[in-house]
């Protein structure tokens, strides 16, 4: 989708067509209208295109007319019937008096400022509309941080009641998307690092500021993203630990309750054996067989009695 968007008196709207000044909006763009920008600007159509392919990697190219900026921003999908997050490539190509995004879909990071929800927001300033899309992303990055650690907060609360081979799924994509958030910043890192170098691309006076303010928040992201992949380690291995534990207590019981079963079985055996009856104790005494169960209840209560002082059940 191919939508152009440009700001005066510093309210958006959309415009039919390009103009000096304006936002074009590439959102899962057809081949037709990558083609169609390319040609509009002069721009390499590999370049349009390059946000597209989910294995681009963040860099800065500066051509001859125009500046390529890719980075990693997060967002939803579904692996393994579960909803988790992942990171998609961003490009930020910048012409003099025109800006354009490619995203292979719809995304959080650039929805704000459709809907005028940020301030000091125009078109016009391309270096500026850059950072406040590099800091949106870090904001987002930041929030599904949080969001992840909620998740784990949940599944440890639960520990202490129904934990379940599934909690350790669970865990194990939380921290996938901890190694994508981080793989991810870090090369976001490496591209901000780099425009603090680029003195050709034309800067305000307040956007040297706004770019330290998004390096400070992409490495606090970092941060965040290693602080909660160390917790998430901490309480997949706590879980794994209270599983094993609860197995082996059952084993315990099951093992207990086999011995205490063993004893009438043991005694209802030797007296089953094919010997003369008459070498049997109680073989010939009055009520015998009752003497016999309640000798074997007896044994069987004082196992059971040795057993729970011992801690087996």
């Amino acid at each position: 989708m191919l939508q152009f968007y440009r700001t005066d008196d510093r309210i958006i709207r959309e415009i039919p067509r390009t103009e000096a000044g304006c936002w074009v909006k590439l959102t899962q763009p057809s081949l037709e209208e990558c083609t169609e920008v390319s040609e509009t600007y002069g721009m390499d159509i590999a370049d349009v295109r390059a946000a597209l392919d989910d294995e681009e990697s963040s860099r800065i190219s500066i051509e001859d007319d125009y500046t390529l900026i890719l980075v990693d921003i997060p967002t939803a999908e579904i692996r393994n019937n579960r909803n988790v997050y992942t990171t998609i490539p961003l490009g930020i190509l910048l012409k003099k008096d025109v800006i354009v995004t490619v995203c292979a879909q719809e995304t959080v990071v650039l929805k704000p400022f459709i809907e005028q929800r940020v301030r000091e927001f125009s078109t016009k300033k391309q270096m500026r509309f850059t950072y406040q899309i590099l800091y949106n992303t870090c904001i987002v990055y930041q929030s599904l941080l949080r969001s992840i650690d909620r998740k784990r907060t949940e599944i440890e609360e639960r520990i202490n009641q129904d934990t379940e081979d599934v909690d350790l799924i669970d865990l194990h994509e939380l921290e996938s998307n901890l190694v994508y958030f981080a793989t991810s910043l870090r090369a976001n890192g490496v591209v901000l690092d780099r425009l603090t170098r680029y003195g050709r691309l034309r800067q305000y006076e307040e956007d040297q500021e706004l770019l330290e303010d998004v390096i400070i928040e992409n490495k606090q992201a970092i941060e965040m993203t290693t602080i909660y992949r160390d917790i998430i380690n901490g309480t997949r291995e706590l879980l794994s630990d209270v599983i094993n534990n609860r197995l082996n207590n059952v084993m315990k019981y099951l093992a207990a309750i086999t011995i205490v079963m063993s004893i009438p079985t043991i005694i209802s055996g030797l007296y089953g054996m094919n010997v003369s009856g008459e070498w049997m104790p109680l073989s010939t005494t009055p009520f015998g067989f009752g003497i016999i169960c309640v000798g074997t209840f007896a044994i069987c209560i004082a196992a059971l009695y040795i057993l729970k002082k011992r801690k087996m059940l």
